[in-house]
């Protein structure tokens, strides 16, 4: 069965297949607004729209609630847009094609989009919910919080008037999220001259592929490869050894997800052009035995390609793979109050040549502690300033910082132990959550994330657990009516 119509709760899949057919990457989220303004008037819902594309949706409360306090439901409108190499697909106007693989619901060679598809899809049933005893219900669904938080950033005060919020944002059932890390973006440019290739040069690409990739926040910890290091260190490795030259450099896309693919056109003499290709394969066969086991699907690929005319002058060539050598990627730190959490980490997500002769490198940094994030960025800007290259640093966002005293965790502990039997894990979270903002816009706003179990997520990996969704729905009903 490949309908995901056809699984439980029905509603809950309904809807998410219906949002797989809205394209809504980040920044263009105007059709599912339309779509959630539509379905609001279809269903006699209050519902407005502020400046930036914020939507919140009102269902009043059951009969004989009315004393009931206010409950907000919140996902984020946006996705991450991700494809495999080879994969045809527009995300502006294609829709986002879903099918079950044993226990889980993937897309065919995309990101799914059930970050946070998925939180949407239960707010929509909840909206639609004729047996469930509620208070009042808003549903906040803001834009843009893949690539800038945006929305949650431009909220307004007034904007919703619930004391306590739900985020339905969380990957792992079972576990409910207190706190984020609070994060930053480091961004470096590098300007470079174009010169005439000399003659006698042979145009190699050299590509990384295969790679699981993943959320730049809760992945940063698996000992994943990253595609712009191990390209990176090839190329470094062959500057020391030959006379290069580099025509283009490619690697990553999204500031929030750890780089999967990777390329690079070289230029090499033409009499080493065999003894290239042999430290070539010694160096696949030396990343394979590295990370095989952590990424099974690695591909590195050489083959000659168009000739080329120009390439990156010699200076900035040498300054840019020492710098990407160089920067840091990965964890930095452990947290020492929370075991097993990640507190410091950071991101080489992106390097793309541009217009006008400029290398952009996008990293970005996360950590429990303020102090902690914009260390990280000190680090990643010192390295690049070593070639002087500019540094531009994001407004960032700040983290949520863990309540254990917070009313909503105790009636959602309660709920899950009552539903399933066993306590669930209370934790806090490397990814960054909109709670931080919230929690600026709103003091004294009590929080809490939970959700289905999602993995791969911000890849075109990315899968949702069947069973899970299930939890989640259940989970979610008991809190609202105990609310």
């Amino acid at each position: 069965m490949n309908n995901i119509n056809g699984l439980s709760p029905t509603a809950v899949w309904n809807y998410f297949n219906t949002i797989c057919h809205i394209p809504r990457p980040s920044k263009r989220e105007e059709k599912i607004v339309a779509f959630l303004l539509d379905f609001a008037n279809e269903h006699n819902l209050a519902a407005k729209k502020d400046e930036i594309g914020n939507v919140l949706i009102t269902k009043l409360a059951s009969t004989g609630m009315e004393n009931r306090r206010t409950l907000v439901l919140q996902s984020h409108l946006d996705m991450v847009c991700e494809k495999n190499f080879g994969t045809i697909h527009d995300f502006d106007s294609d829709p986002i094609k879903p099918y079950i693989d044993g226990e889980w619901v993937t897309a065919e060679g995309t990101t799914l989009g059930a970050d946070c598809g998925i939180g949407i899809a239960a707010q929509l049933a909840i909206l639609t919910s004729d047996d469930l005893k509620h208070g009042q219900i808003e549903c906040l669904f803001t834009v843009d919080e893949e690539t800038g938080l945006t929305g949650a950033k431009a909220l307004q005060p007034e904007f919703f008037s619930g004391k306590g919020l739900v985020n339905l944002d969380s990957e792992d059932e079972g576990e409910l999220f207190i706190g984020c890390a609070g994060g930053i973006d480091t961004v470096a440019s590098i300007h470079f001259e174009s010169v005439t290739l000399p003659l006698g040069f042979f145009p190699m690409k050299i590509a990384v592929r295969g790679l699981l990739g993943g959320h730049s926040g809760d992945d940063i910890n698996k000992n994943r490869g990253n595609a712009i290091k191990i390209l990176n260190r090839f190329l470094w490795q062959t500057m020391q050894k030959y006379e290069i030259y580099i025509a283009d450099f490619n690697g990553g896309n999204l500031r929030n997800a750890i780089a999967r693919e990777a390329f690079a056109i070289v230029l090499i003499a033409d009499s080493m052009k065999e003894q290239f290709t042999v430290d070539f394969n010694i160096f696949r066969s030396e990343i394979e035995s590295e990370i095989l086991l952590n990424e099974p699907n690695i591909k590195l690929l050489l083959e000659s390609t168009d000739k080329q005319l120009f390439v990156i002058d010699k200076l900035s060539q040498t300054g840019l793979l020492n710098a990407l050598y160089a920067c840091p990627h990965g964890v930095l730190t452990m947290s020492t109050r929370m075991l097993g959490l990640v507190e410091t980490s950071t991101n080489l997500a992106s390097v793309k040549i541009k217009e006008g002769n400029l290398i952009e490198i996008t990293t970005s940094q996360r950590s429990d502690l303020d102090s902690g994030k914009f260390d990280a960025a000190y680090m990643v800007e010192s390295v690049f300033r070593l070639i002087d290259a500019d540094i531009h640093h994001s407004e960032g966002y700040p983290g949520w910082t863990p309540n254990p005293s917070s009313e909503l965790l105790s009636i959602t502990q309660s709920a899950y132990i009552k539903l399933f039997g066993s306590a669930p894990v209370v934790r806090s979270i490397h990814a960054g959550l909109e709670c931080g903002l919230f929690l600026e816009k709103f003091p004294g706003l009590d929080m809490i994330s939970f959700g289905p179990t999602l993995r791969g997520v911000h890849s075109p990996d990315e899968k949702i657990n069947i069973i899970t969704v299930d939890k989640f729905w259940r989970l979610l009903k008991e809190v609202i009516t105990n609310y």
